[in-house]
């Protein structure tokens, strides 16, 4: 009887947790990212082939990649004043309290209470014949109560609390790697809005002067009038690209504002010039079976996915009885002096347990639905990895791609400027007409304007490769940054 008695004791303070225990999903069983073999490194564009780095380091601070300091303050800025990372550091931070304050349910919980009474007691509403008489009661009690976790349904609210931690983090990370991202990007984008209104003004200058010579050339009738009308018309046209180019930048600028936390009156970030950025030449690429554990939205998807599990125990937990130890100590007395004599003390120890019986089907369907949020979780982390595959496996064909447009680009920038000159020294020799020169000339940038816009698609596909990867937030302890880390 003691052995079995013994046995019952522990089973009542170990107790075995109800519903499955959470295990990390396995990561997809590939070696590469891409349909056949991942891109090794892109071909030389403007002198620069950029290498893929199997299962290299990635920054935490990748930005400095680009070697930009006005980048780098853009971003410093961001991640100090950034009123969305400042609201996913303290959502992180309210889940923490919300699991610290969670594990009290381990403990004991221990109340005390106190009262004053000034009472009238009648007799005669006894049947008794004597006076009645007024006094004071003074109550002194404390009680305790500890709910024993026999089928760790506790347990499982705690883990649930802890996975909830988990999913604010890595919310958090998520966040202050989109930050990052889109400060970078929208840097890159208003450099080259930038360099586009400078070659566009030089396009419209060539057309002036081309607008100039047809009217010259009509008036003295070598021309026919409909020329100058449609070399007005294509001047026209590019005119109107000016504002329109100017509003991008402009919008750029405002939301580099908004994203380092300031009102565009108040904030005029440092202006880049494409010039002022380095493409990097050496991109880490994680392996595939890194990835699961690096991308915050596959670890907030796997988190979320933790804390459907643990509901289940919960809900399990529920439909099976619980058990409750109780004590007390209690005094009371009608004067204040007394308030601890012996012969007033009272005490209670005891213990119950309570099991439901019938609930209607309320537990059994709540544990259903438990069960079906927890695969609807699952299958959103699925999906979750699935996207993040596609992503990495785009950008690297992205940037592959993007250094053949650029070689074609810069063959065709090449070439347009090799007719300019032929043009213009054919123009000297006499044996070409002037507006043959503006004409060449015009061709030349607008080959320019492709040359670009070209450019600035390699780096913002590079920006988009440390995104892919998660942004490197596992290395932010090594460098002082991170939304979770010091910085």
């Amino acid at each position: 009887m003691r052995r079995g008695a013994g046995t019952l004791l522990l089973l009542a303070v170990v107790g075995c947790a109800a519903g499955p225990n959470f295990h990390h999903p396995h990561p997809p069983s590939v070696s590469h990212y891409t349909n056949g073999a991942d891109p090794e490194s892109t071909i030389s564009a403007e002198g620069t082939a950029q290498k893929f780095e199997r299962d290299a380091r990635v920054d935490a601070d990748w930005w400095r990649l680009f070697q930009s300091p006005q980048l780098d303050a853009v971003i410093r800025e961001a991640l100090a004043h950034n009123p969305g990372l400042a609201a996913a550091q303290a959502s992180l931070r309210a889940s923490q309290d919300n699991l610290r304050s969670g594990y009290g349910i381990f403990f004991p919980s221990v109340d005390a209470d106190a009262g004053v009474v000034r009472e009238r007691y009648s007799p005669v509403a006894l049947g008794q014949a004597f006076p009645s008489n007024i006094f004071n009661l003074f109550t002194l009690s404390s009680s305790v109560s500890y709910a024993l976790d026999v089928f760790g349904g506790q347990r499982r609210l705690v883990e649930g609390l802890h996975a909830e931690v988990d999913v604010a983090r890595a919310d958090a990370e998520a966040t202050y790697l989109t930050l990052a991202a889109n400060v970078a990007n929208t840097v890159i984008a208003a450099a080259a809005y930038r360099a586009e209104i400078e070659a566009t003004q030089q396009i419209i200058d060539l057309q002036k002067q081309q607008v100039d010579i047809a009217n010259v050339q009509a008036q003295a009738g070598t021309v026919p009038y409909s020329n100058v009308l449609s070399l007005k018309s294509q001047l026209a046209s590019y005119e109107a690209m000016i504002p329109q180019f100017e509003q991008k930048l402009a919008q750029s600028d405002d939301l580099l504002a908004a994203l380092a936390g300031h009102v565009p009156a108040e904030y005029s970030p440092p202006p880049v010039r494409l010039n002022d950025l380095v493409l990097p030449e050496g991109l880490p690429v994680s392996l595939p079976s890194d990835l699961i554990r690096q991308r915050p939205d596959i670890l907030a998807a796997e988190a979320t996915a933790h804390a459907a599990s643990a509901n289940i125990g919960v809900a399990t937990a529920a439909m099976l009885p619980s058990v409750t130890l109780t004590g007390g100590v209690g005094a009371t007395t009608t004067t204040l002096n007394n308030l601890v004599p012996a012969n007033g003390h009272s005490w209670s120890v005891g213990a119950g347990a309570t099991a439901p019986l019938f609930e209607g089907g309320t537990l059994w369907f709540k544990r259903k639905a438990a069960i079906d949020d927890y695969q609807q979780a699952m299958a959103l982390y699925r999906q979750v990895v699935l996207t993040a595959f596609e992503q990495v496996a785009d950008t690297l064909r992205a940037l592959d791609h993007d250094a053949k447009i650029l070689a074609a680009q810069d063959e065709a920038l090449s070439t347009a400027a090799q007719a300019s000159h032929l043009v213009q020294a054919n123009y000297e020799a006499g044996i070409a007409a002037y507006l043959d020169v503006l004409v060449a000339d015009t061709q030349f940038h607008q080959a320019q304007l492709a040359d670009l816009q070209a450019i600035a698609t390699r780096y913002q596909d590079t920006v988009a490769l440390f995104a892919a990867l998660g942004g490197g937030w596992w290395n932010a302890g090594k460098n002082g940054t991170g939304a979770t880390g010091a910085r």
